[in-house]
């Protein structure tokens, strides 16, 4: 069997009991670990850190990645972001490889017989691609609880669950979390608006798991057909934007919804608090901010794709790229958790495009400022209309000169087969919202 890395209890021995009224909210950690000082968590994770590199050694598709790391030696962010960092289209490509054998592409401990698994799985899941994503047989495995007690959620409600319970694992990461609260789940799913409704008047619930958008469904069709719902009164959503404009529609009508950043992968990334200053990360989850397209962490502050290594054996992904861009905010949330937070959802880091029957990529870009150390930062701007495209590369540097233009057109044709112009730029002067490269062509 393999060893479980050595780290700090995610959760409670018991369900968080109802706060006295007195006390507000905000006030109330879901467990000690989310007050506790950051040198404190920066030094449990980072001890952790071998012991989950250990776990990923242990897994064919890691092994390979991993090969010639040795585990004790990564133990800093430094040693860590020498690593590659693994993105979701990889797993994709090895699953449907059916790589060493398994429908999870060797990434991960879990499996069956067939498998030749380490650790039996509960559930497996199919999303959209397909890929499939394992389920073991453990309390909270995606860590929702923590956001769902900072959304208000407490022991003994109600939680009608909308997200769906067919292939995918949505609803199972919000029930397994309801549930280590001590919550009563009622699995309403995806659609059947007038059932969903019904249910909602005779059950009463207290609270809401889904998408925001389907919430502002079932409160419409609720308003349209006279159906009261004055139980409910608050909601943790996620899997699409959640705007302030719709918080603030929710609110009008008494629903107090805060928002979580999860992936199927990674489980809970980072949550809202009643601050409403950006998303606290959660305890299990190593940070880092790249810049797209490259494994290269960026300042705090500059916007860049989510990477995240989370202290779970089971799906042991270091460094793993979830394709969305966001940036580290400065201090700590008002509500006393200490932990990292960042500014939420900003994007797309894939921001491939397509230019004269050739794929541009944002790696593509990283290596042209690679091979030219002078260069700071750069975007690579596609215009015009399809089939007459141009593209222009904007990069900052310190001192521009005609020579250092004509080497970065040569590079630019050299890696990407395809003409541009090359406008340099004094540094601070392009956008800080993570773009690499930005399609501004018209598809009328």
């Amino acid at each position: 069997m393999l060893a479980e890395p050595e780290v700090p209890p995610l959760r409670p021995s018991a369900a968080p009991e109802p706060p006295p009224s007195d006390r507000p909210m905000t006030t109330l950690p879901y467990d000690p670990l989310e007050n506790r000082p950051t040198a404190e968590r920066e030094a449990a994770l980072l001890q952790a850190l071998p012991a989950q590199v250990r776990a990923a050694q242990a897994v064919p598709a890691m092994a390979e990645i991993l090969a010639g790391v040795q585990a004790d030696d990564i133990n800093s962010r430094a040693k860590l972001a020498t690593l590659p960092v693994t993105r979701k289209h990889e797993l994709f490509d090895k699953q449907k490889a059916r790589q060493h054998g398994s429908v999870f592409g060797g990434f991960s401990a879990l499996g069956w017989n067939s498998q030749r698994a380490l650790r039996p799985a509960r559930r497996v899941y199919q999303s959209p691609g397909p890929l499939y994503e394992p389920d073991p047989a453990s309390s909270d495995y995606w860590r929702t609880a923590r956001a769902m007690h900072a959304a208000g959620f407490v022991s003994g409600d109600l939680v009608h669950n909308s997200f769906s319970y067919h292939l995918t694992p949505g609803a199972w990461i919000m029930e397994s979390g309801a549930l280590a609260l001590g919550c009563t789940v009622f699995p309403g799913g995806v659609g059947n608006t007038e059932l969903q409704l019904q249910a909602m008047t005779d059950l009463r619930p207290d609270a809401y798991a889904g998408t925001p958008s389907f919430l502002r469904i079932l409160l419409e069709k609720a308003a349209e057909t006279g159906v009261a719902l004055p139980s409910l009164k608050k909601a943790l959503v996620s899997g699409e934007a959640f705007p302030p404009s719709l918080r603030d529609w929710l609110a009008e009508r008494g629903i107090t919804a805060y928002q979580s950043y999860a992936t199927a992968e990674a489980g809970v990334i980072a949550y809202e608090t009643p601050a409403r200053e950006g998303l606290v990360l959660d305890e299990a989850v190593l940070l880092e901010i790249v810049r797209p397209g490259t494994n290269t962490p960026v300042p705090d502050g500059e916007v860049g794709e989510v990477v995240v290594t989370v202290l779970n054996p089971d799906y042991p992904l270091l460094r793993f790229g979830t394709g969305d861009l966001s940036a580290v905010l400065a201090g700590p949330c008002p509500t006393g958790r200490s932990n990292t937070r960042i500014k939420g959802w900003m994007g797309r880091a894939d921001q491939t495009a397509k230019v004269r029957g050739m794929f541009v990529h944002p790696s593509q870009v990283a290596e042209v400022l690679k091979r030219h150390p002078e260069l700071h930062k750069a975007r690579l701007v596609v215009e015009g209309e399809m089939a007459n495209d141009r593209m222009t590369l904007h990069a900052e540097c310190q001192q521009a000169d005609e020579a250092l233009k004509a080497a970065v057109t040569n590079t630019v044709r050299d890696v990407t087969k395809l003409r541009a112009d090359i406008v340099l730029a004094a540094p601070g002067s392009l956008p800080n919202d993570g773009k690499v490269i930005e399609d501004k062509r018209s598809y009328a």
